[in-house]
């Protein structure tokens, strides 16, 4: 298997590459799954942790403000490992055998407290809803947010039209609009703003 240094993985991030992104969950989200379950998790707070510690290093990215004093791997288990603890405290559940399964590095205060700000909430509701939608439509949209034109689009689509195309990309956009605003999670960025 190809392997990738740091900085081609926070470049692919940049970029939003989806090679990237499954190399890191194929790399990497095992050793969190193993460490959230020896932890008193389960797959599903693994899954949970691990793409909230992918959403603390997209910001941190889209920002220029990574400043890895480690390797990308021991930084995002760092992160994971922390908003596991995080879980855990919220949960009552803190055991004082917590296991670790690798080295990792004390981030800085600042990292924790922007894990759990408006923003990372806002993106991973944007995020699951978006999971939600028909496979064309995450494509679409997905190729618009890379800033392709609207005939590129329609190209690594098949559509027929560039006006196709824009329909299609309205049509998709306003579906993930509709689903996001009907959950009730929603209500509480919509009170706050």
């Amino acid at each position: 298997m190809i392997h990738f240094s740091d900085e081609a993985i926070i470049e692919g991030l940049r970029l939003r590459s989806d090679f990237i992104i499954k190399y890191i969950y194929q790399e990497l989200f095992p050793t969190i799954k193993y460490l959230i379950v020896k932890n008193s998790g389960n797959e599903e707070d693994a899954e949970d942790i691990f793409q909230d510690g992918l959403i603390v290093m997209f910001k941190k990215i889209r920002d220029n403000e990574l400043e890895l004093s480690s390797s990308f791997r021991t930084y995002l288990y760092s992160v994971c490992r922390n908003l596991w603890l995080q879980k855990l405290n919220r949960r009552k559940q803190f055991s004082r055998e917590f296991s670790d399964i690798e080295s990792y590095v004390n981030l800085p205060d600042k990292v924790m407290e922007e894990i759990y700000d408006d923003e990372v909430e806002k993106y991973r509701l944007y995020q699951q809803h978006f999971l939600t939608l028909h496979d064309d439509c995450q494509k679409v949209l997905l190729l618009f947010m890379k800033k392709l034109s609207l005939r590129e689009i329609a190209v690594e689509m098949g559509y027929k039209t560039e006006k196709y195309a824009k329909t299609r990309k309205y049509l998709c956009k306003e579906e993930l609009k509709k689903r996001i605003i009907n959950d009730p999670k929603c209500h509480k960025f919509l009170s706050d703003d």
